[in-house]
């Protein structure tokens, strides 16, 4: 099947061929007829497999064929994205989309100047693409308004949830008119999205293309015990056999992923970070060097984890293991891109023995070991190895020997393995 079967507008499917874009994917060859139709519709799917044009393609069709202008300070269709990086990367593949025609995108993120977005919106909006807090903040302001909004779109629902989103959608829902057609696009199915789908949803056709969970095939996995102040040692012994490869990492909070990204300059790497600390600009400016390879490693919180379409990322590194377990699968998935293939590498502290079953669950398997071996929950506990656990040299594979360390095995810190998730 083409996007010319899927009953797109000629014109919509000459820009895709433009950009070589022929074969939908199996996300988008599910969706964009039912949305087409006017269908709410509920869409799961893992990461990287093409939910932007499910959504985007049907409402730039749908809103070419009204063929009228937005109102000031009005947007014909609504998305909403959990992150900066998210929704940025939505807006440009809308824009692509839309080169040549009369649409306009706009794009509203925190971080960045609020007065030229009013000054966007103030001449109307075809597709908005935004995240909750600023678009909260601009409603205050009644630079914008939604009661002439047909669509509505929840780009990584579960990750709106995750982040604690909820609140602003409950706000947010009832400014929109009450016949407006809704889509929600969401990697996972936890039971409070089901409920979203409830309040917000009417009559929704499901459409899945993927188990939720399922990492990509093309990625290499593996496991590495280690300590969690043998961390930044480690993680440095692993950059430094492919220094000439992008890798990203993954921390779990602002000021942790920073204290690390320095400690790479020191240790002589083109390293940069990503995190709810930093301006737009500075966030921007580092994935651009990131992509174009001024940067080799970009350290990052979980405002990474979906949103980042860099082809050439070679490896990723979770150096602390996620609180959220279906984040795993989103993190290693900025690996493995356009067809190439990838390596992850988690690092697990004794603190982080329960994350770590937690995301084997979600997968429904166990990530390889290449290093170390599992700590013990508690000393002297039945299985315990006396005490010691065992190391292993970085880099070596899932089919790498252990070599015994001789570090002493901790009593895992139970606190320390639950700190607040930043962004």
């Amino acid at each position: 099947m083409d996007f010319d079967m899927l009953g797109l507008q000629p014109r919509l499917v000459a820009k895709l061929a433009e950009q070589g874009i022929t074969d939908p994917t199996p996300i988008q060859t599910k969706a964009i007829p039912h949305a087409m139709n006017g269908r709410d519709v509920m869409g799961l799917a893992q990461t990287g497999t093409g939910k932007t044009a499910a959504f985007g393609l049907p409402l730039i069709h749908t809103i070419m064929k009204i063929g009228t202008r937005a109102e000031p300070k009005t947007a014909h269709s609504l998305i909403l994205a959990p992150t900066r990086e998210l929704a940025k990367q939505i807006a440009d593949n809308l824009r692509a989309y839309t080169d040549g025609t009369h649409l306009k995108v706009n794009l509203v993120v925190g971080g960045a100047s609020i007065n030229p977005q009013i000054q966007r919106l103030s001449r109307g909006t075809d597709l908005l693409v935004a995240t909750p807090g600023r678009l909260i903040d601009l409603l205050d302001r009644k630079a914008v308004r939604l009661d002439r909004t047909g669509f509505l779109v929840l780009d990584e629902a579960d990750q709106m949830l995750d982040m604690g989103f909820i609140h602003a959608l409950r706000r947010i829902a009832p400014l929109l008119p009450k016949g407006r057609q809704t889509m929600l696009f969401s990697a996972t199915m936890p039971k409070l999205m089901a409920e979203i789908a409830g309040a917000y949803l009417t009559d929704p056709v499901r459409v899945e293309t993927a188990p939720p969970g399922k990492p990509i095939e093309k990625i290499e996995q593996g496991i590495h015990f280690v300590a969690q102040a043998e961390k930044a040692g480690l993680l440095i012994e692993y950059l430094d056999k492919h220094r000439d490869e992008l890798a990203l990492v993954f921390g779990r909070t602002k000021h942790g992923s920073e204290k690390l990204m320095k400690a790479l300059v020191a240790a002589g790497f083109a390293a940069g970070s990503i995190h709810g600390n930093k301006s737009q600009g500075q966030r921007e400016r580092a994935i651009r060097e990131f992509s174009n390879g001024d940067l080799r490693v970009l350290v990052a919180t979980d405002v990474a984890a979906r949103g980042l379409d860099i082809p050439g990322v070679r490896h990723v590194y979770n150096f602390d293991m996620p609180n959220v377990p279906d984040n795993y699968v989103h993190r290693i998935g900025r690996t493995a891109r356009a067809g190439k293939t990838g390596t992850a590498v988690a690092f697990c502290s004794p603190a982080e023995m329960g994350e770590l079953k937690a995301v084997q669950k979600v997968m429904g398997k166990a990530i390889p070991v290449i290093g170390g071996s599992p700590w013990d929950p508690e000393p002297g506990t039945k299985g315990a190895s006396k005490g010691r656990r065992r190391g292993g040299k970085p880099g070596g594979g899932v089919n790498s020997t252990a070599k015994p360390s001789g570090n002493r095995r901790r009593r895992p810190n139970r606190r320390g393995g639950r700190s607040k998730q930043a962004a």
